[in-house]
């Protein structure tokens, strides 16, 4: 058992380095106080937010966005940074140490890689609410994540948001 930073002992052990995964969903947006929850009950720990871009499909627009005048994932890194700073930082307590990464590809083997790079303690993500035949041809991210993370993986579906407290 080793100690949480809170003076718990955690049969689990510590979660230093804890990634939450953001598309900026209503579910993404739930699911990071669960995430800050963890980077506070382990004291020294870094939390990661990781946001994901899809890469486009079709040559033509590949060929479209990146021709065009300026650039684009600069672009989209400044909008990202903006929608962090207005929807997560305000949400942080003093000292917790928050550090923020997009990349662009498949979401899940972004979050993959990434948990890999930084040897991810935990992964925090939403679920969002898909239906059978959408999770089939466009796959999920929470269930190819789970299925292939090598870390402890949080998935809060946003039915548990949407549920009555306090009964």
């Amino acid at each position: 058992m080793t100690d949480n930073g809170v003076g718990q002992m955690s049969p689990y052990g510590d979660f230093r380095r804890i990634l939450f995964c953001s598309d900026f969903s209503e579910n993404a947006d739930f699911a990071f106080g669960f995430a800050v929850d963890a980077a506070q009950r382990n004291r020294g720990s870094t939390l990661y937010l990781l946001h994901v871009l899809p890469e486009p499909d079709a040559q033509f627009w590949k060929t479209y966005i990146y021709d065009s005048d300026g650039d684009p994932d600069a672009k989209a890194k400044a909008d990202i940074d903006a929608r962090i700073a207005r929807d997560y930082r305000p949400r942080l307590p003093e000292g917790v140490d928050f550090q923020t990464v997009f990349r662009i590809g498949g979401a899940a083997d972004q979050i993959l890689a990434f948990a890999r790079e930084v040897n991810a303690d935990l992964i925090v993500l939403g679920r969002q609410g898909k239906g059978a035949v959408r999770s089939i041809f466009f796959g999920d991210v929470a269930a190819k994540v789970a299925r292939h993370a090598t870390c402890p993986l949080l998935i809060i579906p946003l039915a548990f948001a949407r549920q009555p407290r306090g009964l």
